[in-house]
């Protein structure tokens, strides 16, 4: 063999090695980021990729179509699909919008026949869906997620009980069901015995038997969480009783006198906790699990700053804390000093009249430094404050190495605001932490021009923003769009740029797939969104409306632009409240 056969054999048997090495690899490879960049490389890896993905994640329902996916992707096992806009959780979307689950359900028990898993979330489910859903998938369908979900009733989760057999977990959280009875309850409990989490908190579902109930926890041995609509917890003893390997719970509350709960036993794997209506003298039940607690949502506990303080200098191995601002600063301090293990932190805003009745009700920049300085394992903070300082948000870009996603609100409730505006402290966290979510909600006067600037400088890994009252003129969203080089999802509130300003930023947002923007100026014509139309961009407009905010009330909403990357034609489905671009253009 000579010199040139040789080192051509010797290549030849390299390539073939490196592509077999290559497809025992991949499997392995679950990121979806390093997936897609995989999938770019050649021919082949593009076709490995499309043979072995098992998980994708679709942003929005309308950016493909069921059949395209089945065609990338046909042996998906998980499927998380995401409809109206993320704005709809605080009724800024008009209900009648779309994402509709219909044809991804049709698609799903036509063709995917290796799923397993499925979650949609603020999507519209029909009982058809759900038994078309059941039907098609029956047996292999081990985990269904209804995640913020309308349209279904109890009907629709019947035939899913008697249908899917194996399902490990079932979850509607927050979902809006027509009860028409407690059946669904008593079949799955009749049915399943492999069920691991079952949860329908903060639904309206008040007819669930707690005998079915106690049941599935003797029937299903790997029982470990399970969230449900309000109840006393003396009506669940013997469901503690038996659901042995539970590790979290919530959705019951204490509407007894304290010494009626000393029957009350959590089991003794339990390590989290939803605890609703929960009031100053029933505080002391929950000490005997505190120290093992690991997750604990006091969103809708009816606790002091006090009562934090309390419960929380006994959660030594807390990870997760979901509460409202009622806990205070000092209640923050204490949780600085106790819960040295806490990555994940979300604190709500109260009710503003628990606000004024708890004066120390309030987060401001003491409490968030003192959590920069105590809790160094953070990696998630949520956070509503009355009062913020640039130390502040430089203490905590300089001390948490670990956070990854950062959101804060500054409230209204005072009228001035110690240090603003907060250009350096947003420079700083910036700088320091290597973040893939920022939200930053301000008001006028929050940040300037510049602070907006470095928000695009120094925001090199961040794939979703949202960004309130921010900036001072086109000049400085102008200067964001020159960097933030991996954004993929802009949501902007309450700003002062213009139609053109805002169409321009995209086109400079090289990775920007979805934008939202409620408030903005509007040019003379309306029609300088048209700046940022290409191929496969989709635009839609919401006109400014009047929303019914309770009886005899209503508030102006101003107009919204929604524009996101899309495979597909344009969706046939909008409603009246929804103005496609493109379409109007025809007209014209």
């Amino acid at each position: 063999m000579s010199i040139m056969e040789h080192r051509t054999h010797k290549h030849h048997r390299t390539h073939i090695n490196s592509d077999v090495i290559f497809e025992l690899t991949i499997p392995y490879i679950t990121n979806s980021h390093d997936r897609q960049s995989i999938s770019l490389v050649c021919k082949r890896w593009y076709e490995l990729d499309s043979l072995t993905r098992k998980h994708i994640t679709i942003a929005l329902c309308y950016s493909t179509t069921p059949e395209q996916l089945h065609r990338r992707f046909p042996y998906l096992e998980s499927l998380k699909l995401k409809g109206k806009p993320r704005a709809a959780m605080y009724n800024l979307i008009p209900e009648d919008w779309g994402g509709f689950v219909k044809p991804w359900v049709q698609e799903i028990a036509r063709s995917f026949r290796c799923l397993k898993v499925v979650h949609f979330r603020r999507m519209i489910v029909t009982d058809e869906d759900l038994m078309v859903l059941g039907s098609g998938r029956g047996g292999g369908l081990q985990v269904l997620k209804l995640d913020k979900c309308s349209g279904f009733s109890t009907d629709g989760l019947l035939h899913i009980s008697r249908s899917c057999r194996n399902l490990k977990t079932l979850f509607f959280e927050e979902c809006q069901v027509t009860e028409n009875d407690g059946e669904w309850l008593h079949e799955l409990a009749l049915n399943n015995t492999v069920l691991e989490t079952l949860n329908f908190y903060m639904t309206d579902i008040t007819k669930a038997s707690f005998e079915d109930l106690a049941l599935i926890a003797r029937r299903c041995k790997s029982l470990t969480s399970v969230k449900i609509s309000e109840c006393d917890n003396l009506d669940i003893v013997g469901f503690f009783r038996d659901a042995k390997a539970l590790q979290e719970f919530g959705g019951s509350w204490f509407q007894d006198t304290p010494e009626h709960y000393g029957i009350v036993v959590y089991p003794p794997r339990l390590c989290g906790l939803s605890l609703n209506y929960m009031g100053t003298y029933e505080v002391p039940i929950v000490f005997p699990a505190a120290s093992r607690l690991k997750k604990l949502d006091l969103l809708y506990a009816l606790l002091t700053t006090e009562d934090h303080c309390l419960l929380l200098q006994r959660c030594p191995n807390l990870e997760v804390l979901e509460a409202r601002n009622v806990i205070g600063d000092r209640g923050m301090e204490v949780l600085a000093n106790s819960c040295k293990k806490l990555k994940r932190l979300r604190i709500e805003r109260g009710a503003d009249e628990l606000e004024m009745e708890f004066e120390e009700g309030v987060v401001s920049q003491r409490g968030l430094t003192a959590i920069a300085q105590g809790c160094l394992e953070l990696e998630y903070i949520a956070v509503y404050v009355t009062d913020i300082t640039n130390a502040a948000l430089e203490c905590l870009g300089l001390h948490l190495k670990n956070l990854q996603d950062f959101r804060m609100v500054l409230l209204d409730r005072e009228e001035v605001i110690t240090d603003l505006p907060l250009d350096n402290g947003v420079r700083t966290l910036l700088k320091c932490c290597d973040l893939r979510r920022f939200a930053l909600y301000l008001r006028p006067g929050g940040l300037t021009d510049v602070g907006l600037t470095y928000i695009g400088q120094y925001s090199q890994n961040i794939r979703w923003m949202l960004l309130g009252y921010v900036g001072e003129s086109d000049k400085g969203l102008l200067g964001f769009s020159k960097g933030c080089p991996s954004l993929q999802k802009l949501e902007v509130r309450g700003c002062c740029f213009s139609e053109h300003a805002l169409a321009s930023a995209v086109l400079q947002l090289r990775s920007l797939r979805y934008l939202w923007v409620q408030g903005y100026r509007g040019s003379s014509t309306g029609f300088d969104f048209l700046t940022m139309a290409r191929p496969f961009w989709k635009i839609e407009i919401i006109p400014s409306r009047k929303v019914s905010v309770g009886e005899d009330k209503e508030v102006e909403h101003p107009a919204h632009v929604l524009a996101y990357y899309s495979l597909t034609e344009s969706r046939t489905d909008f409603p009246e409240s929804v103005i496609p671009l493109r379409y109007q253009l025809k007209g014209i």
